[in-house]
């Protein structure tokens, strides 16, 4: 990693960008609103919050309640029969309902993080230095601020929104600068959903998420492989943090088991190598997936050993 160039201030104009804030969510009622709560008290606030309900009606009247941002946009998308969520789906949804909404600044949040006060204000700040100091025929950039992890609330009230930095971990994988400071990213295979940020123009360069990739695993790093596709940039954003609230997770996501050996296989497809490796590795570890040298895919195996085949056959058209 390397430090960023970018130290101008604002352009001349000075004009503010308009910032829509885009959450994806389905079910996570209690983390919702803690995340609204945590977006209100943003200075400044965004100018609109689109909510994306992944087949979850209840969740229009939590955002109702919420007062995430000066406009509140909450959406619907379908979730197939086959029950998985169409996570990338939901995120072109948001951006493009926050495009529409004439924002210039699209700041993408997961639904279990919780932002500080000042989180917003610092991609603004990112946001405007990077555009004042970029050249002509510059790629597109995507800023991301540093992600920790909470322990599980102490009290059934949830978190205090003060001191959350002091229980959190850091994520030991991805730079976490001080404030005020960008750090270029040497490798956009670590980039994340779970909080960053674009502009409405290079949001439309990249292309968005790869709807071809269905239910958990393989977007994220897809999305990373088209930044670096369109040459693009990604920077580490200091005092740009997020929280992210405890829920019980699962190594390697058995319960992902199909979906991240399809979604692995898609990339593969794609991009030449296998994604997620760690967790097919896990998953093979465990009996339940093998590579298929001879073809050079993972497979599904029953409980048996035999292997499953798992329905690749995706719309390619769509990429």
């Amino acid at each position: 990693m390397t430090a960023a160039a970018p130290t101008a201030g604002p352009p001349a104009s000075g004009r503010r960008p308009r910032v829509g804030v885009v959450t994806i969510v389905a079910g996570r009622h209690r983390h919702l609103i803690a995340h609204l709560r945590a977006l209100s008290r943003s200075e400044p606030r965004a100018d609109v919050h689109v909510v994306v309900a992944m087949g979850d009606r209840e969740i229009a009247d939590l955002v109702d309640e919420g007062g995430s941002a000066r406009s509140v946009v909450s959406t619907l998308v379908h979730v197939p029969d086959d029950g998985e969520l169409p996570l990338a789906e939901a995120r072109n949804v948001g951006a493009a309902a926050a495009v529409d909404a004439g924002c210039d600044l699209v700041v993408m949040l997961d639904v279990d993080c919780l932002v500080t006060r000042s989180t917003l204000a610092a991609y603004v700040d990112a946001h405007l230095r990077v555009e004042a100091t970029a050249g002509p025929g510059a790629g597109p950039v995507v800023l991301s601020g540093p992600v920790a992890y909470l322990p599980p609330p102490r009290s059934r009230s949830g978190y205090p929104l003060e001191g959350l930095h002091l229980l959190a971990d850091p994520h030991p994988a991805r730079p976490a600068p001080p404030p005020g400071e960008l750090v270029l990213a040497d490798d956009l295979r670590l980039f994340w959903s779970l909080s960053f940020a674009l502009s409405a123009r290079d949001w439309q360069r990249v292309g968005g998420f790869a709807t071809t990739y269905r239910g958990y695993g393989g977007e994220d790093t897809d999305f990373g492989m088209r930044l670096a596709a369109a040459g693009g940039r990604l920077y580490w954003v200091g005092g740009a943090e997020a929280y992210h609230q405890h829920h019980p997770v699962e190594s390697p996501p058995v319960r992902h088991l199909e979906s991240v050996v399809r979604n692995a296989n898609h990339f593969r497809e794609q991009w030449g190598w296998f994604p997620m490796e760690g967790w097919l590795e896990g998953f093979e570890r465990l009996g339940l997936a093998r590579h298929d040298a001879a073809r050079d895919l993972w497979v599904v195996t029953g409980a048996d050993g035999d292997a499953v085949e798992v329905d690749v056959a995706l719309d390619h058209a769509s990429q």
